[in-house]
């Protein structure tokens, strides 16, 4: 239900809300955008603030799914109403976020009742299971937005779409306004990210043990998470196939003014 809530729930909400804007005189509307904007910013700097107190798992990628709420409102409005920038994000955050669910998932399988979702419950991971241990990492630092990985690409193409963006009817204040909070959240989210990514290295002795099954990389579970961890690899490194089927799906309709974003 978390991973729902934190990922597929947002998907639906903001294609739907895109094709609106898009549709819409909505996007015409100075104020309407301004409020999106004041909304973007209040949701970055609450959604991280909370994610930073919490040495819980779930909790902790449930606040910061605030902040990319509010990193999602600056595709909108920073890539001048460009389907291409928000479906981007979309899809580079819903991987990451389902593979980092599926470890917890996977840790909290063998076990009844309460979850192993503690951040002290992962501590010395990597000399159990170095290879949730691997997935794990990848999908905290693809969510902290680090190079070589999709979440890197996804707020690369927001900050292209900003600038692109400049001499809208937008303005240019509030475009880099919305960057700079870009940029200012994702170093606080950086910082919460590698406190997890560091506790799996760290030396559990004495401490209770949560572990996944052994056959766990054998199962429906285990081969999903090392696919989107894959994934997000490969969408990093190499992220032209993924973009050219999104501009090539369906009907990707674009207001007048918005710009095409390439990345090679």
């Amino acid at each position: 239900m978390s991973a729902y809530l934190a990922s597929v729930s947002k998907l639906a909400i903001f294609a739907v809300f895109t094709r609106f804007l898009i549709f819409s005189q909505a996007v015409h509307s100075g104020l309407l955008l301004h409020v999106l904007a004041v909304l973007a910013i209040v949701s970055i700097a609450i959604g991280n603030l909370l994610a930073l107190m919490q040495n819980n798992i779930k909790r902790l990628l449930g606040y910061s799914s605030i902040a990319h709420f509010g990193y999602l409102l600056i595709a909108l409005m920073a890539g001048a109403i460009s389907f291409e920038v928000v479906s981007v994000y979309l899809v580079t955050y819903v991987i990451s976020t389902l593979a980092a669910f599926g470890v917890v998932t996977l840790m909290s399988s063998p076990y009844q009742g309460k979850d192993a979702d503690a951040l002290h419950e992962y501590r010395g991971l990597f000399w159990r299971r170095p290879f949730l241990t691997a997935v794990l990492t990848v999908s905290m630092l693809s969510l902290a937005g680090i190079p070589m990985t999709a979440g890197f690409i996804g707020k690369f193409y927001i900050v292209l779409g900003g600038i692109f963006a400049e001499g809208t009817d937008f303005g240019n204040l509030w475009v880099w306004s919305l960057l700079a909070a870009l940029v200012a959240g994702s170093a606080v989210g950086l910082f919460y990210y590698l406190r997890v990514v560091t506790t799996l290295f760290l030396p559990s002795a004495g401490m209770r043990r949560y572990d996944a099954p052994r056959d766990w990389g054998r199962r429906f579970g285990g081969v999903m998470v090392l696919a989107l961890a894959a994934l997000t690899l490969i969408v990093g490194l190499y992220p032209q196939p993924v973009l050219d089927v999104i501009r090539l799906s369906g009907e990707t309709p674009r207001h007048a003014g918005s710009q095409q974003v390439h990345y090679r």
